[in-house]
C-alpha cells in the first residue's frame, strides 16, 4: 500500500459546463467570492497556500487546493489547521485569493484532509523508462490499447470534466488545445502524434460526456483522444507518474502531472504542475516526433 500525501486538489463542479471554456473564448469579467475553510499547508516559495474551504454557491462546492497568492504576505502569522476567512478572485484563465483572516471557528467540520491509500503500489516510471500496455475506452465508446500509439509521439494528461478552477483541468485542456493548434499549423511538421487525456472520474465521464468536453475544445480526433476506463487501471497509470486523485466526499482532490514518450513508447518528460505551456510542450512534441523518422 503507497501513502498519498496531500498535495493538491480540484473538485466537482455542479454543472459540467463550466469547464468547457477553452483557450480561444473571449475574457470574462472577474468573480469574486468570500469564502470561509482550513489552512492544510503554506508554501511561501511557491506563493500557494492549501486549503480546505466551504462550498462557494454558484460556483463550486467545498474542496481542497492550493491557491496562489500575489502577495507572500498573506501568510504571515498562520499555521496548518488555522480557520481563515479569504477572498478568491477567478477569470477564465486564473485565480488567486487575498485578504487572507484567521478567524475563531469554521463551521460544517471542515479539517484538514488525513493521507489516503491507493489498492496498488507500482513503480514510478523515469525518463527512458517503457511505459506498460494500459487499456482504455475512447470518447466515441471503442476500446484501444496505449500500445497503439506505438510509432507515434504521445502526450498524456489527465483532468475531469467537472473541474471549473482554471489554473486545473481547464488549463490542462486548454494547453492540450493549443498543442494541437500549433502543431497542425505548422508547415512540414511531423504528423506521427498524438494527445491523450484521461479522466479520473469515470462514474460522471463517460464517452458521450467526453465527447462534447473534446468538441467544446475544437479537437481533432485523428490527433487527440479523450479516455475513460475501469478505476483500476486509470489508477495505476497515474500513480506511475505521481499523479494522485482520490473522493473526499463526492469531491475529487488531485495533482497534475502530463508526460510525453517517445514513439517507442518511452518516458522523454513528465512535466508537474501547471506551469508549463502549450507552445513548450509543443516543442518537446516535435522533437520526440522527429526521433520516429
Amino acid at each position: 500500500m503507497t501513502a498519498l500525501v496531500v498535495t493538491s486538489a480540484c473538485r466537482r463542479a455542479p454543472e459540467p459546463e463550466t469547464a468547457k471554456a477553452n483557450s480561444n473564448s473571449p475574457p470574462s469579467a472577474q468573480q469574486v467570492f468570500q469564502v470561509k475553510g482550513v489552512v492544510v499547508s503554506l508554501k511561501p516559495r511557491e506563493k500557494t497556500i492549501e486549503i480546505k474551504h466551504q462550498a462557494i454557491p454558484n460556483y463550486m462546492p467545498g474542496m481542497t487546493m492550493p491557491f496562489d497568492v500575489k502577495d507572500t504576505n498573506e501568510m504571515k502569522g498562520l499555521a496548518p489547521g488555522d480557520p481563515v476567512s479569504f477572498r478568491l478572485t477567478v477569470t477564465d484563465t486564473e485565480g488567486w485569493v487575498d485578504q487572507v483572516h484567521k478567524i475563531l471557528t469554521v463551521t460544517n467540520g471542515l479539517t484538514p484532509p488525513s493521507p489516503v491509500t491507493v489498492i496498488k503500489n507500482v513503480p514510478r516510471l523515469q525518463v527512458g523508462d517503457t511505459l506498460p500496455e494500459y487499456h482504455f475506452t475512447n470518447q466515441f465508446g471503442k476500446s484501444f490499447s496505449t500500445a497503439d500509439f506505438r510509432g507515434q509521439a504521445l502526450a498524456i494528461t489527465f483532468l475531469f470534466t467537472r473541474c471549473p478552477f482554471p489554473t486545473f483541468c481547464p488549463r490542462m485542456a486548454n494547453n492540450f488545445a493549443e498543442v494541437q493548434q500549433q502543431l497542425l499549423s505548422t508547415p512540414n511538421a511531423p504528423t506521427n502524434w498524438q494527445l491523450l487525456t484521461i479522466s479520473f472520474d469515470p462514474d460522471f465521464d463517460k464517452p458521450e460526456v467526453l465527447k462534447g468536453y473534446a468538441e467544446a475544445h475544437k479537437y481533432d480526433p485523428g490527433h487527440w483522444t479523450f479516455a475513460t476506463g475501469a478505476l483500476a487501471e486509470i489508477t495505476t497509470i497515474a500513480d506511475q507518474f505521481g499523479l494522485t486523485f482520490w473522493s473526499d466526499n463526492g469531491s475529487i482532490s488531485h495533482n497534475l502531472r502530463t508526460i510525453l514518450l517517445d514513439p517507442a513508447g518511452k518516458v522523454q518528460k513528465v512535466f508537474e504542475g501547471n506551469a508549463w505551456t502549450g507552445p513548450e510542450l509543443a516543442v518537446e512534441v516535435n522533437k520526440a516526433a522527429q526521433t520516429g523518422k
